[in-house]
């Protein structure tokens, strides 16, 4: 029966650890990144604009049109070798994920993506690439 309680206990204090928030946090940023590059990679541009925070998506107007701009403007993030996922962070009152980027070319770039929150999911409220090493 100690056990028993024991274990309870320890779950309770996992389950209340703040360090599990963040971490479900990060993991969501992450595999909504993710997928809105496996869209890009699959020129699903309905999926990958489906990504975007309606900011986003008004600005552009059609999915066909945001992935034009990110097929012209970063090619690096609509077709990249490879990701690796860096700081997640709160800068000014936005919650900005690094990722560093090799381009199809190999080259590096760090792609700064502002997440926000919408009824409960993840978006992309916007990206802007930095050379590699270089700071916003």
């Amino acid at each position: 029966m100690r056990r028993i309680i024991s274990l309870a206990l320890l779950a309770i204090a996992v389950l209340a650890s703040p360090a599990l928030p963040q971490d479900m946090r990060d993991s969501g940023i992450r595999d909504v990144i993710n997928r809105q590059i496996e869209a890009f990679r699959r020129d699903d541009a309905a999926a990958a604009f489906a990504f975007a925070s309606p900011t986003i998506q008004e600005m552009f107007g059609t999915a066909a049109n945001f992935l034009s701009m990110v097929r012209q403007g970063y090619p690096k993030v609509y077709r990249p070798r490879e990701l690796r996922f860096g700081k997640l962070e709160a800068v000014d009152g936005k919650l900005l994920q690094r990722v560093l980027v090799t381009g199809p070319d190999g080259t590096l770039v760090t792609a700064v993506y502002e997440m926000i929150e919408i009824d409960g999911r993840w978006r992309i409220n916007g990206c802007y690439l930095l050379r590699a090493g270089e700071e916003a």
